[in-house]
């Protein structure tokens, strides 16, 4: 089951909806769970449609802010459960031996109701005894070194966090790719990079799906990057053709970065140059001997 978490930031900008388009078209998620939509429910529908998933569960947004949506495909079995404007919980696969819960889950943004997202989250850990996976914009960080940038995150703050998740037996699935999800986009020593988005688990959800990882994608639209849940055998359809590259705009801030490029432009102009070199000898060789 891969699942794909964004906070979009509103989807009311078209750039933000064919954003979005693209991303499940290349990854193709079973499931959606995106949070400060922003939209109206009947915009949110046209989106799920143009997205070609059977079924959408929405939150309506709050005024002009909030809003969720979790989406997922027709060949999918998902029960939703409770619902608020931070979090969608569901049961996928209900009734059979393989059930599990899902949440999508988005933090309250305003750091003196943070104490109220973890309540909210024990209270979904007591409702079900299934293998668990929590994914979403849980807008606090477990360990200084998930922000860089600015002025450190206060102590209490962090370890709220880390004593809700172990009360709730709720695993860090780590990550692959960049290391931080969110960005202020502010220039020079204000600008903060924090991964504020992540997947959690119970050791049975993990132990269900062993090869399940988490993966931070690229976005323009949103100061938050995507992340994609999938298997290693899912990913693999992905990059059939070997692994994309990718340029960081945070590379060019490397006082050796401009050296690289310079050593790996001479080396690439040297093989270009080579080739050219043996296609015409094989030409002239090819001349001489008809």
């Amino acid at each position: 089951m891969s699942c794909l978490s964004w906070n979009c930031r509103g989807l009311g900008n078209p750039q933000t909806e064919e954003e979005l388009a693209t991303l499940v078209s290349k990854k193709d998620p079973k499931m959606v769970f995106l949070m400060e939509t922003k939209v109206e429910k009947n915009t949110m529908e046209r989106i799920g449609r143009k997205l070609q998933f059977a079924n959408i569960f929405i939150v309506p947004r709050v005024n002009t802010g909030g809003g969720l949506a979790l989406l997922w495909k027709a060949d999918c079995s998902v029960d939703v459960q409770s619902f608020s404007g931070n979090h969608i919980d569901a049961i996928v696969d209900h009734g059979v031996d393989d059930a599990w819960q899902f949440t999508g889950f988005y933090g309250d943004p305003d750091t003196a109701s943070r104490e109220n997202s973890w309540s909210l989250l024990r209270a979904l850990n007591s409702r079900f005894s299934l293998p668990w996976l929590c994914m979403g914009d849980f807008n606090e960080i477990l360990l200084g070194e998930e922000k860089l940038g600015w002025l450190d995150r206060p102590e209490r703050q962090m370890q709220l966090f880390r004593d809700a998740l172990d009360d709730c037996r709720l695993k860090d699935l780590g990550f692959n790719g960049y290391p931080f999800t969110w960005c202020n986009r502010r220039p020079g020593a204000h600008n903060v990079w924090i991964r504020l988005d992540r997947g959690v688990a119970t050791v049975e959800w993990m132990l269900r799906f062993p090869t399940s990882r988490i993966h931070h994608l690229d976005a323009f639209h949103s100061d938050h990057k995507p992340i994609l849940l999938c298997t290693d055998s899912e990913l693999k359809r992905f990059y059939r053709r070997g692994r994309p590259f990718r340029f960081e705009a945070m590379w060019v801030k490397d006082d050796s970065c401009e050296q690289v490029i310079q050593d790996s432009w001479g080396t690439a102009r040297l093989a270009t140059s080579v080739w050219g070199f043996n296609n015409k000898l094989e030409s002239v060789q090819g001349s001489l001997q008809t």
